[in-house]
């Protein structure tokens, strides 16, 4: 059987800015998600329910993962680089999301999302030097000023992609996590074993 070869190309100057990269920092909305905020109503007495004038809305009750995304984040773990997770929102389905992939550093409900990195950093006996961010809105901008290299989905806003190292081709939730994970690994010299394993 012939070796399976890679069939992933990314430019030679992102490569190079990506051996370095040990952590990966994801936002969540409009990354590991689409973005969209899902609002239910429920029964008036339910206790999921937030009384509201004439209305029981429960919040934000569902979020939309990309399975593409979670499986990038697990061969990322296995390539030898960390992802974590700093988010503005909490919530026990990203929660539950989040320890099915393995992923142990995160950071919920922080806006200010630097003192999040940085304490990342620390525990990991890592700099900015060998960290990566992603992120699509102002919020991230601090930490993606940090870090060696940054990422911004195609539906970031317009100044999160004018300040990114790479834009993907595709969108927050629907890929995009993947496609940045792909080129982590392939700058770690990892991709093409990984892919062995699945094609011997």
């Amino acid at each position: 059987m012939k070796p399976c070869v890679p069939a992933l190309n990314f430019a030679p100057q992102l490569l190079l800015l990506a051996q370095q990269v040990k952590v990966v920092f994801f936002d969540v909305d409009g990354v590991l998600t689409d973005g969209g905020l899902y609002f239910g109503e429920y029964p008036e007495g339910d206790p999921r329910a937030t009384p509201q004038v004439g209305f029981n809305a429960a919040g934000e009750t569902l979020k939309r993962f990309n399975s593409l995304d979670g499986h990038g984040l697990k061969l990322l773990q296995r390539a030898g680089i960390t992802p974590a997770v700093i988010t503005g929102r909490d919530s026990a389905v990203l929660r539950t999301r989040l320890q099915a992939l393995g992923i142990v550093h995160a950071h919920f409900g922080t806006e200010d999302k630097r003192p999040a990195a940085e304490s990342t950093l620390k525990a990991l006996g890592l700099d900015w030097s060998q960290a990566a961010f992603m992120g699509d809105d102002w919020p991230d901008l601090p930490v993606m000023r940090r870090v060696a290299f940054s990422c911004a989905p195609a539906n970031a806003h317009v100044e999160v992609k004018a300040l990114a190292t790479h834009v993907t081709q595709a969108r927050g939730g629907d890929g995009a996590v993947r496609e940045f994970c792909d080129l982590l690994m392939v700058a770690s010299g990892r991709y093409a074993a990984l892919l062995q394993e699945y094609t011997a």
